[in-house]
C-alpha cells in the first residue's frame, strides 16, 4: 500500500496481473491502477495551518477545483515566493499540510492542489486533466493574486513531478522541484506491472525525461537512495538529463514514504535553494 507521497499500490499488482489476461477490460481500467484518490471532503483549510485560505478556481473544461492556500507565517518576513504544489497520486491536499505549514513558518506561501477527483473535488483524474487542473492554480495565482511566474516555485510530489514539468513547458517559473521524478509512466508501469503490456495499455504517460531537457528553468531534483516506488536510478537519470540543474539531492536510507520525504529539511532547502536574491 503506497501512503500519502507513493506513486503505486503494490497491492494493485494481482489485479494488475489479472487484467493483463483480459485485454480490452485492462485498457478500460488502467487509470485505476495509476490513481489512487481520497476523494473524501477535507476539513476547512484553517484547521490544520492557521491563517490558511479555502480558494477556488476553475478548469478549462470546466470544472471548479477546491484548493488551499498558504500564507507566509504571520511572525516571520515574507520571501515573496509561493509553491504551487502538485501531489502524488494518493491521498489529497490535506496529507501535505505539513509540508506547507514548514514552508510558511521559512515565510514562503503555498497553493495545495487537488486535482480533480480527489479531495472532494468533481472530475475523474487523467494526464489531460491533472495538466488543466495545474493550469488553473497557475492562472489562479496570477490572476487572483497577483503573482509573477518569476515568484513562483513549482514543486512536483512522485506523480506530481509529471504534472508540474509540463506546466513549466507552458509557464516557466522561477524554479522546479521534482520530488522523487520518474521518467516515463511506462517505464515504472513495467517496474511494478511486469506482465501487464504497459506500452499498449497505458494512455497517460507523463514523460518526465522528456520534459526535463527542455525546461529552462532551475530545477532541483531530490530524491531518496532506498525508494523502492520510483528506483532511485531513475530518479538519478532525470536528474542527468535535466537541462538547467540547480542540483540533486540524494537521501541515503529514506524510501519513497519516509518523514523525510514528506516533511523534511532536505525539501524546504531544496525550495530555498531557488528563491532568488
Amino acid at each position: 500500500m503506497v501512503g500519502a507521497g507513493g506513486m503505486w499500490r503494490r497491492g494493485a499488482a494481482l489485479g494488475g496481473l489479472g487484467l493483463a489476461v483480459a485485454g480490452s477490460t485492462a485498457w478500460a481500467m488502467h487509470r485505476r491502477l495509476i490513481y489512487y484518490p481520497d476523494d473524501l471532503p477535507v476539513p476547512p483549510a484553517s484547521a490544520l495551518i492557521h491563517g490558511a485560505e479555502d480558494v477556488q478556481f476553475t478548469t478549462d473544461d470546466g470544472l471548479t477545483l477546491h484548493a488551499w492556500l498558504v500564507p507566509p507565517a504571520t511572525d516571520v518576513t515574507s520571501r515573496d515566493i509561493t509553491v504551487l504544489m502538485a501531489h502524488g497520486n494518493a491521498g489529497n491536499r490535506a496529507d501535505r499540510a505539513p509540508l506547507a505549514a514548514e514552508l510558511a513558518r521559512r515565510g514562503i506561501a503555498t497553493l495545495l492542489l487537488d486535482y480533480r477527483g480527489y479531495g472532494g473535488n468533481a472530475g475523474q483524474p487523467s494526464e489531460q486533466g491533472l495538466a488543466l487542473d495545474a493550469r488553473a492554480a497557475y492562472w489562479y495565482l496570477r490572476n487572483n493574486r497577483g503573482v509573477a511566474p518569476e515568484r513562483m516555485i513549482y514543486f512536483g510530489e512522485s506523480l506530481g513531478c509529471g504534472v508540474v514539468a509540463e506546466l513549466a513547458l507552458r509557464y516557466p517559473p522561477g524554479g522546479v522541484v521534482l520530488r522523487s521524478p520518474f521518467t516515463d509512466l511506462v517505464e515504472v508501469a513495467k517496474l511494478h506491472y511486469p506482465m501487464l503490456p504497459a506500452q499498449l495499455l497505458l494512455r497517460d504517460r507523463f514523460r518526465v525525461l522528456e520534459a526535463v531537457r527542455k525546461i529552462t528553468v532551475p530545477t532541483v531534483v531530490v530524491y531518496g537512495a532506498s525508494d523502492v516506488i520510483i528506483p532511485a536510478e531513475m530518479s538519478a537519470k532525470v536528474a542527468d538529463a535535466t537541462r538547467n540543474l540547480n542540483s540533486t539531492v540524494v537521501m541515503p536510507g529514506v524510501g519513497h514514504n519516509d518523514p523525510h520525504m514528506l516533511v523534511g529539511e532536505e525539501l524546504i532547502d531544496a525550495v530555498e535553494s531557488l528563491i532568488p536574491d
